[in-house]
């Protein structure tokens, strides 16, 4: 079996083309499209959205009913045996075997991706030694909290240096503080080593903190696809408080197409239907200098993950 060649940076990642995925009668994925680019992804969608579905498309372990999906140059399907030697995976369940060993898992998971035994065992260490288990490793994994678990699946995923990992809910039975810790911990790990991530959480504020690009499944399809920063940039909204008649500055914004809400000495200015060719910053000047009103404080809007997952619910 041919190789495929070494992806060119720019590439994609993985790139699906009318994907579709059914058991049965009930459809799970319908015609899903989307690039994924170098960095850390976020995967979301609800429950039964589709997305454990497409990460076992994605390690080639079902079979797709229609459409095309390359991950990292590979086609899943026919490819899958050696796709998943350069993939870690971490899944969601927290079904570790109690009486192993931290060490021994992580070395045997590694062996299975084609290492030998005593670059395993030294790879091994070095993975637990990077997510802070390194003093733990011998302690067999019954004995160790949900979070050193965590930990030892992280290990486990990219100790044989692979070139993406999947990591399925990886702060999933954390408390605050150690999904800091676990997020820092991805962050770092994808960025020293050259690593990209897809990584799916529940928790939005989470990945908007570490992703670079967001996949949005609803219903089995792709509702958006881009990148974090497009995503949740400031959307032209301001917030304003004036010294002066805020409801003649108002108008003035109103009449030339903005949206305007009024509260004594507040306003809260959007876009509307204004033309993409008038700054709102330059139009908000204007009327108060017009207005002989004069600016208190200003604020640009900020839009968060969870408003876009709202918007698309």
């Amino acid at each position: 079996m041919l190789m495929p060649m070494p992806l060119p940076p720019s590439a994609p990642i993985v790139t699906a083309r009318g994907v579709t995925k059914a058991y049965g009668a009930t459809s799970v994925l319908r015609d899903v499209e989307f690039d994924m680019s170098n960095g850390v992804t976020g995967l979301l969608g609800s429950n039964g959205a589709g997305k454990t579905t497409l990460i076992g498309l994605m390690l080639g372990l079902h079979r797709r009913d229609g459409g095309t999906l390359s991950v990292l140059g590979f086609d899943p399907e026919g490819d899958g045996s050696a796709l998943r030697q350069r993939i870690g995976y971490s899944p969601e369940h927290h079904l570790l075997p109690p009486d192993v060993q931290a060490m021994d898992l992580v070395r045997h998971l590694t062996q299975l991706h084609g290492i030998e035994h005593l670059a395993a065992t030294e790879r091994a260490s070095d993975a637990l030694w990077q997510v802070g288990l390194g003093e733990e490793r011998f302690r067999p994994i019954g004995t160790m909290s949900t979070g050193q678990r965590q930990r030892v699946k992280l290990a486990s995923a990219f100790a044989h240096d692979p070139d993406l990992m999947i990591l399925d809910e990886p702060t999933d039975g954390l408390d605050p503080m150690q999904r800091d810790d676990m997020l820092d911990l991805i962050g770092r790990i994808a960025g020293d080593f050259g690593i990209d991530v897809i990584l799916t959480s529940h928790l939005l504020d989470e990945v908007e903190r570490v992703c670079d690009h967001v996949v949005i499944l609803g219903e089995g399809r792709v509702t958006r696809s881009t990148t974090l920063s497009d995503l949740v940039s400031v959307d032209d909204r301001l917030d304003v408080e004036l010294h002066g008649d805020a409801s003649a500055v108002g108008t003035m914004l109103h009449s030339v197409g903005f949206e305007v809400a009024v509260d004594g000495v507040r306003l809260a200015i959007g876009r509307g239907t204004a033309s993409p060719e008038i700054s709102l910053l330059d139009a908000v000047r204007d009327a108060i200098v017009a207005s002989s009103a004069s600016l208190y404080r200003l604020e640009a809007q900020r839009r968060t993950l969870t408003d876009v997952y709202l918007e698309l619910g």
